[in-house]
């Protein structure tokens, strides 16, 4: 049963990214309902507060396009943004996420802004950005959180809209992720503490809901924003213990005066 579950799961991410231009759009649109942009502004308040604090030359965006404006407010002055196609006024250059055109080691901080929730190999994605980042970088990772009250919710609502179509990883597992593929987690912080209704009334008292998880230090928030850094991998050289060879001394017998008797 479990099973079954699971393949229906990645048969809905599936066939969504099938369309992707059509998923990227619909993203894109609930990030503007007012939902969405509740969503949007409390997970970029909290990213601020760490975006600010990274520097480096080389900061890219992946999971949303550039009308979201995430990474505006970092210090670093290149900052890279890719739309997954062309369409009427996009200003950013076109890329596949999953195969990026940037050169091993290249870039300074990284932030993934719910690119792992709708994709069909989160895993696979997860070590194309990791190639990408130089050692000691930063990379932030925001996803939706299955345990809280949104994760609850999304048991009940159709996996045909958004944002309950999404993979909702687990903590736990993308803990285990990244070990394996040498990031370390620095932070973890929580947004979204409301309840995941579009009524006037919840949506009025979500600063409210904000401050008392913060107050709460609650793990429960409907979204989990994740800083990591990628460690170098020490090369320990192996060197060869030399034996020193014993100098040739010259060896001379050493005999007694013997009177050797002729018979």
């Amino acid at each position: 049963m479990k099973w079954r579950i699971n393949n229906q799961k990645r048969h809905v991410i599936k066939d969504l990214r099938e369309s992707s231009n059509s998923l990227f759009l619909l993203l894109n649109e609930w990030y503007q309902s007012p939902l969405g942009a509740r969503v949007v502004d409390n997970e970029k308040q909290k990213l601020q507060e760490t975006i600010s604090h990274l520097f480096g030359y080389h900061i890219l965006q992946v999971g949303a396009d550039e009308n979201l404006k995430l990474i505006e407010n970092s210090p670093v002055g290149h900052k890279i943004i890719f739309s997954p196609f062309l369409f009427p006024g996009t200003k950013t250059p076109v890329a596949n996420i999953e195969e990026l055109p940037l050169a091993n080691d290249s870039i300074d901080i990284i932030l993934v802004y719910h690119a792992l929730d709708f994709t069909i190999d989160s895993h696979r994605l997860l070590r194309e950005l990791t190639r990408v980042l130089r050692p000691g970088g930063q990379m932030l990772i925001v996803g939706f959180n299955p345990l809280s009250l949104w994760g609850i919710f999304r048991l009940f609502m159709s996996k045909r809209n958004i944002p309950w179509m999404g993979r909702f990883l687990s903590l736990g597992r993308l803990s285990d992720w990244l070990k394996l593929l040498n990031l370390q987690i620095e932070s973890v912080n929580y947004a979204n503490h409301f309840l995941p209704f579009s009524y006037r009334k919840i949506l009025a008292r979500v600063e409210q809901f904000e401050k008392f998880g913060e107050k709460m230090h609650s793990p429960f928030g409907g979204s989990y924003i994740v800083h990591c850094e990628k460690t170098a991998i020490p090369i320990t050289p192996i060197v060869t213990k030399r034996i020193p060879l014993a100098s040739r001394v010259s060896v001379f017998p050493l005999t007694e005066n013997i009177r050797a008797k002729i018979h």
